[in-house]
């Protein structure tokens, strides 16, 4: 098989950018052209986040999640520091509230240290009184080495330097079809221009299992879109929090619950909640696409997860239409903490992979049709392990 030349990216947010400098850098041979259908990159997961990058504690040991972050994080901290760009270690706790979450704060402790999590310890309610104060639980897990970051700045870097070893980024083109024979993949945009690869990855987060099946590979896992809503602290009770603040999680469910997020900028956020978007960039509530949700209720690996987590779901939405509500989520560790003390912050969407039984796929998932390598499932923490995914991307299509 002969060395490949050109190479498309197809998707510019922060795993997109991340992959085109890496192979752009890798090659002086190699021409890159990233394809974003937005009018500039990162609009979506990448900028509509807490901007957290996780230490690896949540993550099965061995898993491509703790590999992938723990690597991720070094060379996230040291790129930051190169181009610099804000990389702040304000630490993070986990509250365990009582001696049943205890024992499942142990297990993530155990996790943690299994991973190479550097300095992780577990406090009693004195120890995490002194780390933050105005919280409240009867043990806690703390990170030291949790850091924040503005990933959509770095995602702009990361970008840049492609841009400046010699890639293209191409705005504006969204791609509806996918053509390969022995010897290339022609790509084509909705305008009905086309271009012709030797090599694509697509990176496209909430759209990634459209184009997957474009490139002729499994409908499943399909990306199911849930949008996480955020409120912010006021100003003047910006005090209550230190660094991050996490409830322990509900080992059921895939997301970590409402928690509280120092960002970079100076905001501290509260959330998200976790409830169904009604369409795949559906940020806001009246955000609707019916074929969307047709496809959902048609599909019997949903209904069954759905009837599987009803409760939940119920109160998730509960919280969507509630600011009491939502604020009682984390009144149970920060029992100062008032619905008036919030005000509405945009929403994010996390593109939840889902397997055709209705089983949520965990782990990152990548599969290959030919010469395209479709990124399945990257959510949580792919932003922090961005620099480690695009380096396995990278050896993977250079070698042909």
């Amino acid at each position: 098989m002969s060395v490949p030349s050109s190479f498309a990216v197809v998707g510019g947010g922060i795993v997109g950018s991340a992959v085109a400098r890496a192979l752009a850098r890798s090659s002086d041979a190699a021409t890159v052209t990233v394809l974003e259908k937005e009018a500039e990159p990162a609009r979506h997961q990448t900028r509509r986040n807490s901007g957290v990058v996780h230490a690896g504690i949540y993550y099965a040991p061995g898993s491509a999640k703790a590999r992938f972050s723990r690597r991720g994080v070094g060379l996230l901290r040291d790129y930051c520091a190169a181009r610099g760009l804000t990389y702040d270690e304000c630490g993070k706790v986990i509250v365990a509230l009582d001696e049943s979450q205890r024992v499942r704060l142990d297990d993530l402790r155990d996790r943690a240290v299994a991973n190479g999590v550097p300095g992780v310890r577990m406090l009693d309610a004195g120890g995490l009184a002194e780390l933050e104060p105005h919280v409240r639980g009867v043990a806690g897990l703390h990170s030291p080495t949790t850091a924040i970051v503005d990933f959509a700045a770095v995602a702009a870097a990361l970008l840049a330097d492609a841009a400046d070893a010699g890639a293209t980024v191409r705005t504006g083109f969204e791609v509806t079809r996918f053509h390969q024979s022995d010897d290339e993949v022609r790509v084509t945009a909705a305008s009905g221009e086309t271009l012709a690869f030797d090599r694509v990855v697509v990176c496209a987060g909430l759209q990634s299992d459209r184009l997957a099946r474009m490139a002729g590979d499994d409908p499943y896992p399909r990306i199911v879109p849930f949008r996480g809503e955020f409120a912010l602290l006021r100003p003047e009770r910006r005090h209550l929090v230190n660094g991050l603040v996490y409830p322990v999680p509900d080992p059921r469910y895939p997301f970590l619950g409402v928690h509280l997020t120092k960002r970079v900028d100076g905001e501290v956020m509260v959330g998200p909640n976790a409830v169904l978007a009604l369409a795949r960039e559906g940020y806001r509530k009246r955000d609707v696409d019916p074929a969307e949700l047709i496809r959902l209720a048609r599909w019997d690996g949903f209904r069954r997860f759905a009837w599987a987590n009803r409760r939940t779901a119920v109160h998730e939405l509960y919280g969507s239409m509630s600011r009491r509500r939502f604020a009682a989520a984390a009144r149970r560790y920060l029992p100062t903490l008032t619905a008036a003390d919030l005000v509405p912050a945009p929403s994010g969407i996390r593109a939840q992979a889902m397997d055709a039984d209705g089983t949520l796929v965990d782990d990152f998932r990548s599969s290959r049709r030919g010469n395209v390598l479709c990124i399945r499932n990257a959510p949580s923490p792919a932003a922090t392990a961005c620099l480690a995914i695009a380096d396995d991307v990278a050896s993977e299509l250079l070698a042909g």
